[in-house]
C-alpha cells in the first residue's frame, strides 16, 4: 500500500481493488491537499468528497482520472463527508456540470443556509470569538473574511440529505454511512466492511487532530459530539484508514484511541487553566501550547488563532456539560469557573 513519502503528489493511486486515492491541491491552505476517493462501479465512478472548486483542482482531477481511463463525465455520484469548502464545493459544481448526484449530511443544512443566504454583521465565527473573550481576534477575523466572501454558486444544496446511519448501495459495494458529528454537525464517514476500508473524511486524520467548532452554525457541544462519534467509529471493525488529509494508514482503531487520548489531555489542561484563574476561552487558549511545536497563541496567524480559540471554547463547553466547570455570561462574554467540590 506504499505510495511514496509525499501523500500530496498528484495522481490516482490504488488503495484497494476498484478504489483510487486522488490528492487535489489546496494552494492557499496549510493542509496542502485533500484526498478524494474514486470508486469504480459498472455505471461509472462514485467519488467520496469532491475537492475545492478552483480551476487548478479540477484540472488535476481531470488529469488523474485520465491515468485510470476515466473522464469527469464518468462521475455519477458524490458522497460528501462534510460541508467544508475543500470537500464540498467542487462536488457541488461538477455535480451540476455532469449531472452527478450529490449527497451530504443533513446537519450541514444550517451552515449551507447561512452561506447561501448571506448573513448580517458580525460574521458568525466573529460572534463566537467575541463570546470567547477574543474581541481583537474577532475584529481581525471579520476583516479577513470580509475580503473572502464565498462564491455562492459553489454552494448549491445537495440532491439528497443523509440522515442517521444507513447502508448505501455503491455498485456492488455496501457502504455503511455513519453519522459522525463533531468536526461539523453533518459529518459522515463511509465504511466498506467487506473490503476493510474506512472513508474517514476529516473525522479521523492520521497526523493532525481535526478542528472542532469551526463552522458557521456549530452545535451546542461539538467536542462532546466528536468524542461520541469517535466511539461509534471505534465500535466498527479495525479498518484501513482512508483519510481526507494525509497518507493511508492500516488501523482506524489505533488513531481513534490517539485522538481520544489527545482530547482527554487537552480537557485536563483547560481545567487546570481555569483553576489557575483564566476565565474566558481566549484566556485559557493563551495558556495552552499549540501545534506539535508547542507554539503560543500569540504566535499563530489569524486563521489558526481562530481555530485554537474556538476549539478551546468547545473544550470548556464540554467541561460545563460534564459539570466540572460552570459558566456565566458577562456583557456577552462567557466566564468560566471550576465547579466547587464542597458538599
Amino acid at each position: 500500500m506504499s505510495q511514496g513519502d509525499d501523500w500530496t503528489e498528484p495522481g490516482a493511486f490504488p488503495v484497494a481493488v476498484g478504489v483510487y486515492r486522488i490528492p487535489l491541491p489546496l494552494p492557499t491552505d496549510g493542509l496542502r491537499a485533500v484526498n478524494v476517493y474514486a470508486i469504480e462501479t459498472r455505471s461509472g465512478l462514485v467519488l467520496v468528497d469532491g475537492g475545492w472548486a478552483i480551476q487548478e483542482s479540477q484540472k488535476q482531477l481531470e488529469a488523474a482520472l485520465r491515468t485510470i481511463d476515466y473522464k469527469v463525465t464518468d462521475i455519477t455520484r458524490f458522497l460528501v463527508t462534510h460541508v467544508h469548502r475543500d470537500h464540498y464545493t467542487q462536488a457541488s459544481v461538477i455535480g451540476r456540470q455532469v449531472g452527478a448526484h450529490v449527497s451530504l449530511g443533513v446537519g450541514e443544512k444550517p451552515t449551507l443556509d447561512l452561506i447561501r443566504g448571506g448573513w448580517t454583521a458580525p460574521d458568525p465565527q466573529a460572534a463566537q470569538l467575541s463570546r470567547a473573550g477574543a474581541s481583537t481576534l474577532a475584529e481581525q477575523w471579520a476583516a479577513l473574511t470580509e475580503l473572502e466572501q464565498p462564491d455562492r454558486t459553489h454552494w448549491g444544496y445537495p440532491d439528497a440529505w443523509l440522515n442517521g446511519d444507513r447502508t448505501l448501495d455503491v455498485g456492488d459495494r455496501a457502504l455503511v454511512a455513519v453519522s459522525t458529528p463533531g468536526h461539523t454537525q453533518g459529518h459522515y464517514v463511509f465504511a466498506d466492511l467487506a473490503s476493510n476500508l474506512l472513508f474517514a473524511g476529516d473525522h479521523v486524520l492520521p497526523a493532525i487532530t481535526p478542528s472542532i467548532g469551526f463552522e458557521a452554525a456549530p452545535g451546542p457541544n461539538p467536542l462532546g459530539d466528536f468524542l461520541n462519534s469517535l466511539a461509534k467509529v471505534r465500535a466498527l471493525p479495525d479498518l484501513i484508514l482512508l483519510p481526507a488529509h494525509g497518507a493511508v494508514t492500516v488501523s482506524s482503531h489505533a488513531r481513534v484511541d490517539e485522538l481520544a487520548a489527545h482530547h482527554d489531555h487537552r480537557l485536563q489542561l483547560c481545567l487546570e487553566a481555569v483553576d489557575a484563574g483564566a476565565v474566558t476561552a481566549h484566556a485559557v487558549a493563551n495558556e495552552l501550547p499549540w501545534t506539535r511545536h508547542r507554539r503560543r497563541l500569540a504566535d499563530l496567524d489569524t486563521f489558526n488563532a481562530t481555530l485554537a480559540t474556538l476549539e478551546t471554547f468547545a473544550h470548556l463547553e464540554l467541561l460545563v456539560a460534564r459539570e466540572q466547570v460552570i459558566h456565566e455570561e458577562v456583557e456577552g462574554v462567557l466566564h468560566y469557573q471550576k465547579m466547587s467540590t464542597n458538599p
